[in-house]
């Protein structure tokens, strides 16, 4: 298990090292060509949890999020260390969610805010042009492919129930 929890360590470290590097060079709000079709570097902070939920309330959202964050936290160690050892996409899974919701609970505890800076956007003429998707972080990438790993893991072992 010990090894597990360095993965996960090593997301939070690479989380925090991007958006300490997106603070120190991005201005918030002003859109940065990445390169990439579709993707800018914007330095935004978001008070709620995804697409802002919960965003625009008087603070109380900070620790309800930061709280949930330990708890899941907590559940995901403790599901770590009832795995069997074969059991390693499931714990990578598990180690990306924890590394993604500990990176959040981070910058919740600290600034009472996360910390995102990638934009994607789509140029949708006859929508609406600069069509804003979502601005998120590391961090919410390691939980969505950490999420996304455990489905599959569920849905195509036979043994995912250990």
């Amino acid at each position: 298990m010990l090894l597990w929890l360095w993965v996960a360590a090593v997301v939070v470290a690479l989380d925090q090292l991007s958006k300490w590097m997106a603070e120190a060079s991005l201005g918030e709000g002003m859109p940065v060509p990445s390169g990439f079709p579709h993707l800018n570097w914007m330095l935004m902070y978001n008070k709620g949890a995804a697409f802002s939920f919960l965003g625009d309330q008087d603070g109380w959202q900070r620790w309800f999020f930061a709280m949930l964050a330990v708890v899941v936290s907590v559940f995901i160690i403790n599901w770590l260390r009832k795995l069997e050892r074969t059991a390693r996409w499931t714990a990578l899974g598990l180690v990306l969610v924890l590394g993604g919701a500990v990176g959040n609970l981070i910058d919740r505890l600290l600034y009472g805010k996360v910390i995102d800076f990638i934009d994607v956007y789509f140029d949708i003429p006859w929508f609406r042009d600069n069509y804003h998707f979502a601005t998120f972080n590391g961090a919410d990438i390691a939980i969505t492919l950490g999420a996304v790993l455990l489905v599959l893991v569920s849905l195509f072992d036979p043994d995912s129930d250990r």
